[in-house]
């Protein structure tokens, strides 16, 4: 079955070319850095794609008569996909857990020191021709709660216990043997000084941290999200910064990616973002894009 790379971006062609073996089938690539024009008219004559941002609702799927496998890069194929109607049209959609694991729990950890040092904030002082000095948390001694204990999390507390931290963990499901002790909700709510969010968005975890559970948290917490956005009710967050029971937020998720310019997180001091690129690294892509070669070449096997 003949496959297309759809929308490789110029950023990505690069490590996709060092990531190919001669062995592998031969795959088109199509550069597209946004959206791409007529991507049903790209598809003809190819039966499985790889697919990076290009957004498949219903009425696409529909005229990709001949589409028969989707190789998302990626988790949150739903973001992009319409599962649902892929299924109606006999079109099987693949998806790549775990590639980026160690690079995804660095960066929480480096906005949870970012945002325990205030890095963000003296830099934006230090550029405007400031000198304020603001008072840090010290991690070494202190408890960081993770919220899910996948993948992430379980890198997320490898590198906590380094910095010498306690470390407490709910997860949905229990675990056979986990990476930090499993203990109820409430506990990792009300005893963690550093919150991080490593879970996946689903409808169970849709809403989860509503106003009345951040309200549980201790008084001065240091919240970190870098699973996805509707897992936090964004009012009470944005409540909460304001009234300083959450200390600071490190947000790298958005409900609207990028953020609208009226988002109020954008004009809060306690709060340091980045742009969902807490996965981005060359070793993480070149083993996302190794795994959907192997996909693609399974499916079409």
């Amino acid at each position: 079955m003949p496959i297309l790379f759809l929308d490789c971006t110029n950023d990505m062609i690069g490590l996709w070319q060092r990531t190919l073996r001669p062995e592998d089938p031969q795959i088109p690539v199509n550069i597209s850095d946004g959206p791409v024009p007529d991507a049903a008219a790209l598809l003809a004559g190819y039966d499985i794609c790889i697919d990076d941002h290009c957004y498949f609702d219903a009425a696409l799927l529909a005229r990709c008569a001949g589409l028969r496998h989707i190789v998302f890069l990626g988790t949150g194929a739903s973001s992009f996909i319409d599962i649902d109607a892929a299924a109606r049209h006999g079109i099987k959609v693949h998806t790549i857990k775990g590639y980026g694991d160690t690079t995804v729990a660095e960066h929480t950890i480096a906005l949870a020191m970012a945002a325990a040092r205030n890095v963000a904030r003296m830099d934006r002082e230090v550029r405007a021709g400031g000198w304020r000095q603001f008072e840090g948390v010290q991690l070494n001694g202190k408890t960081l709660g993770i919220i899910g204990l996948g993948g992430i999390g379980r890198e997320v507390s490898r590198i906590a216990h380094g910095l010498g931290m306690t470390v407490l963990a709910w997860n949905r499901t229990p675990i056979a043997a986990p990476a930090a002790p499993l203990v109820p909700l409430d506990q990792v709510l009300s005893e963690a000084d550093i919150l991080c969010l490593t879970l996946a968005l689903n409808e169970q975890t849709r809403g989860l941290l509503d106003h009345e559970k951040l309200a549980r948290t201790k008084p001065g917490v240091i919240l970190v999200n870098t699973a996805r956005a509707a897992i936090i009710e964004a009012g009470a967050l944005v409540a909460l910064l304001r009234s300083g029971h959450i200390r600071h937020a490190a947000i790298d998720v958005f409900s609207r990616e990028p953020p609208a310019a009226d988002d109020p997180l954008l004009v809060l001091e306690n709060v340091t973002l980045t742009a969902h690129a807490g996965f981005m690294t060359p070793e993480a892509t070149m083993r996302m894009l190794r795994i959907a070669i192997d996909l693609a070449t399974a499916a079409g096997g």
